[in-house]
């Protein structure tokens, strides 16, 4: 549901926005989770409960792709990571639009010049990878290509600006972009301690949790070797990094894991045990705390 997440971002701040389906079904419940998410800030006093129905008014969903693109001043796609699929829709979209308009995509891996590889004006095609949930949490990153214009990424950085977003220029197309490279490394090394015995999944998550990822809201890694002094990281890594996974692919628990139908929440068992009770009070400590930054940001 990263569209309608992204659709209450813009119209949150005044623009009208088109929301596309092509499932008959999914503009309903869009709609009401658009809704749901504006009471939860309203309650929480982000924004107000008057709010609600006046950024609701600003949606208009469609299951008609053309009708849909009829004066649009930009456009984000943000159906579910299928190469194939994409590229269909970003050759309809280039077709379509006229050639000022930017179309992005939201994606938070898959390259962006193989998404927009059919497509005829490449230069305005760049990727807006939203992080979930869209709502609260402001980082975008901005990807180009190699065919991108300046002019393209220009104009997106200055309308995430303008709906309360922090963009930043990805100036690379690679895999995973920046966020999701180093989230996964962090993953990968994570689940590689817990199969060779070194600690367990809750272990190592109160380890981050108590520890170093207490700092990670003020200080990412740059800032921080920096505090400590290049020296020190210098000699850490000559002594650390010949012990730590840098395995090419998937690790067999991981693999194990789902093979066993063990899948996290949704199945009730994945590195840990989770009861229904125990998956919500999760989520809501999430929401908890990201509505707790984005009030005090405000």
């Amino acid at each position: 549901m990263m569209g309608s997440g992204i659709a209450l971002v813009f119209a949150s701040k005044g623009y009208h926005v088109k929301l596309c389906d092509a499932t008959e079904d999914m503009l309903p419940k869009a709609l009401l989770n658009i809704s749901s998410k504006l009471e939860m800030m309203a309650r929480n006093g982000i924004g107000s409960q008057a709010e609600v129905e006046t950024t609701l008014g600003r949606i208009q969903p469609l299951m008609d792709l053309e009708l849909t693109l009829k004066d649009a001043h930009f456009v984000v796609e943000c159906v579910f990571e299928d190469l194939e699929l994409k590229q269909q829709i970003f050759r309809r979209l280039d077709a379509l639009c006229p050639e000022e308009i930017v179309l992005a995509t939201n994606t938070s891996v898959m390259s962006i010049a193989e998404i927009g590889a059919k497509a005829k004006h490449k230069e305005r095609i760049l990727g807006t990878h939203f992080w979930n949930p869209p709502f609260l949490v402001p980082l975008v990153e901005v990807i180009r290509t190699e065919k991108t214009s300046e002019q393209a990424m220009d104009e997106t950085i200055k309308l995430l600006k303008m709906v309360g977003k922090y963009p930043v220029r990805v100036n690379k197309d690679v895999p995973g972009f920046v966020g999701n490279r180093l989230q996964h490394a962090l993953w990968r090394e994570a689940i590689a301690i817990a199969e060779k015995g070194i600690a367990d999944p809750k272990t190592v998550d109160e380890c981050i949790r108590y520890g170093f990822g207490m700092r990670l809201p003020v200080l990412g890694p740059f800032e921080n070797a920096d505090m400590v002094g290049l020296d020190l990281t210098l000699a850490i890594h000559k002594y650390l990094l010949k012990y730590l996974d840098n395995s090419a692919g998937p690790s067999p628990l991981l693999e194990e894991k789902v093979a066993k139908g063990e899948l996290g929440f949704k199945s009730g068992m994945g590195f840990q045990k989770w009861t229904t009770e125990d998956a919500i009070s999760s989520k809501n400590r999430l929401i908890e705390h990201l509505l707790a930054i984005s009030k005090k940001n405000l």
